[in-house]
C-alpha cells in the first residue's frame, strides 16, 4: 500500500490538471478574442465581436476530450492508460497550436472578417484581445503535464494498485495461490515416496498426542 499511494497521488494531480485545463478551454471559448469595427455608409458604425468559439471551433470540443479523459483515468490502468495519455498529450498539442497561431498571426483582420462575414469594403479596423488565447496556451501546458503524470503512472507500480483489480480478478489470483499450494504439497508427497519414506506416516509422528505430550521416540535398543 505505502508504494501504490505516490501512484494514486499522481493520479489525481493528473485529472486536477485535466480538469482545470478543460474549464480553461471553456472560459477561453466565452471570452472575446477579435473585435472587428464596421461601416456601411448608411448605418451608424458597429463593433462585431468574435468569441474563442467563434476563432476556432475545436476548443469546446477539444474541452469535452480533456473532460472525458479525467473521468476515463479511473476506469483505465496499465497499457490503456499510456494510450489515454498519449491521447491527452495529442488533445494538448492542438490545443497549444491554436494558442499560437492566434498569437503569431500577423493580421487577425482578414480571418475574422470571413469568420464574421463582414464585407472587407465595410472594415474600418480590429482589435487582438490576448486574454483567451494565453489561457488556451495556460490549458495546452497544464494537458500536457497531466500526460506526463498519467504516463508516469501507467509505469509505476503504483498505477496497478490492488485497489482497482476487480473482485473477480482478485478471487482468480487467490484460486492460482491455492492451486500452486497444492501442487507444491504433491510433490513433496511425492518426493518422500521417492526416498522410501510414508509422508503421511511422518506427519502423524510430528502431530502432538491429545494429551499434549510429545511424540515417543523410536525403540532402537537391541538394533
Amino acid at each position: 500500500m505505502a508504494e501504490a499511494q505516490p501512484g494514486r497521488l499522481t493520479i489525481r494531480i493528473a485529472q486536477i490538471l485535466l480538469v482545470v485545463a478543460a474549464g480553461g478551454l471553456w472560459a477561453a471559448s466565452r471570452l472575446a478574442w477579435v473585435d472587428l469595427r464596421t461601416f456601411d455608409g448608411l448605418s451608424p458604425p458597429k463593433v462585431v465581436t468574435l468569441t474563442g468559439a467563434d476563432w476556432s471551433s475545436g476548443l469546446l470540443p477539444l474541452a469535452v476530450v480533456l473532460l472525458v479523459a479525467a473521468i476515463a483515468v479511473l476506469a483505465v490502468r496499465g497499457w490503456a492508460l499510456r494510450i489515454l495519455a498519449v491521447l491527452v498529450a495529442l488533445a494538448s498539442l492542438a490545443t497549444g497550436y491554436l494558442a499560437v497561431t492566434m498569437l503569431e498571426i500577423p493580421d487577425v483582420a482578414l480571418r475574422a472578417a470571413d469568420l464574421a462575414h463582414v464585407p472587407l469594403l465595410e472594415l474600418v479596423g480590429s482589435e487582438r484581445h490576448h486574454a483567451g488565447p494565453v489561457i488556451t496556451l495556460a490549458a495546452a501546458v497544464c494537458a500536457l503535464i497531466g500526460a506526463a503524470l498519467l504516463m508516469r503512472a501507467a509505469t509505476t507500480a503504483g498505477g496497478t494498485s490492488t485497489r482497482y483489480v476487480t473482485p473477480g480478478a482478485r478471487r482468480a489470483t487467490l484460486r492460482r495461490k491455492g492451486s500452486d499450494e497444492a501442487s507444491m504439497s504433491e510433490r513433496t508427497m511425492w518426493d518422500a515416496l521417492d526416498e522410501g519414506h510414508d509422508p503421511t506416516a511422518e506427519s502423524d509422528e510430528s502431530a502432538p498426542s491429545p494429551g499434549g505430550d510429545p511424540p515417543p521416540e523410536p525403540d532402537t535398543e537391541g538394533r
